[in-house]
Parts: structure tokens; sequence; C-alpha cells
């Protein structure tokens, strides 16, 4: 991996959660509290289903890396599995196909492959997001928000939190939590919902880059 594909995917994988970390919640559920609270793990559910009903959206956002390091540019979503980061003043993109995680270096022309499988991402970008399997770690409100956080065992410590509207149900920031504990934040803005995308928008050519290696 290049040096700058490397810092690259730290930032993006690694550190989604600085706002979140000083957010004040007003509720907090952990597994043995559910059952004494089932009315805010209903309404997390609710949020939940309403969002991965969502089979297409993009609009802007603003990253920050584990280090408070901020960058910006344009997401693109598609279920099940596929995203797509396109940052501005950047030769770097990032591209999820339903099956990996590609960094590509156009400037210097490199790709770096992950399994999706095994990042925290795949939650964010599953068809179905049942909080009842074991993978909810708690639900917080706090002046008119909803966090709700994710984990999958297979996944190490890897988590995911993500920031909802209460009323609108609306997804306003999401936070990774990869396996060192390094959180890298993402907001987003301007959202767009039921989009068209052109074809290819996230399609990794694995040929050319097995021949670049071979």
């Amino acid at each position: 991996m290049t040096k700058t594909c490397a810092s690259t995917f730290k930032v993006f994988y690694t550190a989604i959660a600085l706002a979140t970390a000083a957010v004040t919640t007003a509720t907090i559920m952990t597994p043995p509290a559910f059952a004494q609270n089932t009315n805010l793990a209903a309404h997390a559910q609710d949020i939940a289903n309403h969002f991965a009903a969502i089979q297409t959206m993009t609009g802007d956002f603003i990253q920050f890396s584990p280090k408070g390091e901020m960058t910006e540019g344009t997401f693109y979503l598609e279920r099940p599995g596929k995203i797509r980061f396109s940052y501005k003043n950047s030769p770097v993109r990032v591209i999820t196909d339903g099956k990996s995680v590609a960094i590509n270096n156009r400037k210097l022309d490199t790709w770096d492959l992950y399994q999706l499988s095994q990042t925290p991402m795949k939650m964010l970008l599953d068809t179905k997001i049942d909080l009842s399997d074991g993978k909810l770690l708690s639900v917080s409100q706090d002046q008119g928000s909803t966090t709700i956080i994710l984990a999958d065992k297979t996944l190490g410590k890897g988590q995911i939190r993500m920031i909802f509207d209460s009323k609108t149900y609306e997804l306003l920031q999401w936070t990774i939590v990869d396996k060192q504990n390094l959180e890298t934040t993402v907001q987003i803005t301007n959202v767009r919902k039921g989009v068209r995308f052109a074809k290819g928008m996230f399609d990794i050519p694995y040929q050319r880059i097995s021949m670049k290696r071979n």
C-alpha cells in the first residue's frame, strides 16, 4: 500500500465519532436495560427501518480524521453495499461495490482493496438493520437526535455510531471506530434520496488492478 493511500484509508475508515463523543446523552441502553426501555428500543428500530428503506442517496460530506483533520466532498450510496466518496481537491476516491472497499489514487494510479465484510461500514449499507440480533450496543437521545451504536463480533472491536434526527429519522452523521479504537466522523448535508446513478458509479476494475500487481 502506498503511503498516501494508507493515510487516506486510515482517515476514512478509522475515525467517524468526534461529534458523537461530545454528545451528552439523556438515556443509554445496554443489553440488560432493553427490557426496561422498550419504547426507546422500538423508536430506534423504526429509525433503522426508515434508513434501511432508502435505496439510493447522495449529498455533501465533511469528514474528520482521528487527529481532527477535516476533508470534504460528495458521497453516493446505493443499497446493498455500495458507497462512493469523492474528495474535493484530492485525487483520492473511495469506492465500495458490495464486496470490496477500494481506495484509488488517480494521480498515482494506485488501488488498495479491503473486504467490505470486515469493516463496520457494512452495517451502514445493509438492506436490513435488525437491532434485535445482538449488534445493538446502545441507544441514546439528546436535543432532538437519536444515536444508535452497532457492533458486530465478527469485526472484533469495530463499531459504527449513527446519529439521526429523532423526528424526521434523517441520518445526520456516522462514526466508525476501528479495531485500534480510532474514530472517523462523517457529517452529511444537502442529501437527496431516490436518485439514479450513472452506470459504473460503483465499479471497481479488478482485472486492471490484478494486471498492475502482476
